[in-house]
């Protein structure tokens, strides 16, 4: 199959038998169509090999350094807790922290924030 319509035409009137010209016509287009998109990229529903092979390549990639940092893993008390009751607190890295206190931000914009009690 090609990008052009009546080659597919001519193509699919070689391959096939089409009982009529208008339904050959569709063919040849929907053909044509898939073959842009293809072209395009990939396509859900289709698999080529050459496709097949970039997306393999694509999963096999291993980073260099990982993005997760592992060196030191800071919890609190209670996943620290957690983790002993399961038999893994003593897993090297692990460092236990306070809870920082959240502070609730004041909004601004809509909602009426802080100066305008009315």
């Amino acid at each position: 199959m090609t990008l052009d319509f009546h080659t597919n035409k001519k193509i699919i009137e070689e391959v096939a038998i089409i009982p009529s010209k208008r339904l050959r016509n569709k063919i040849a287009g929907f053909s044509t169509h898939l073959m842009k998109r293809i072209q395009r990229g990939p396509v859900r529903g289709i698999s080529l090999k050459l496709q097949e092979e970039e997306r393999e390549r694509r999963m096999d990639f291993v980073p260099d350094e990982s993005a997760i940092k592992v060196d030191q893993i800071e919890v609190d008390k209670e996943t620290l807790d957690m983790l002993s009751v399961l038999g893994m607190s003593d897993i090297p890295g692990i460092v236990k922290v306070d809870p920082v206190a959240v502070v609730p931000q004041i909004g601004f914009g809509r909602g009426g924030g802080p100066g305008r009690r009315f």
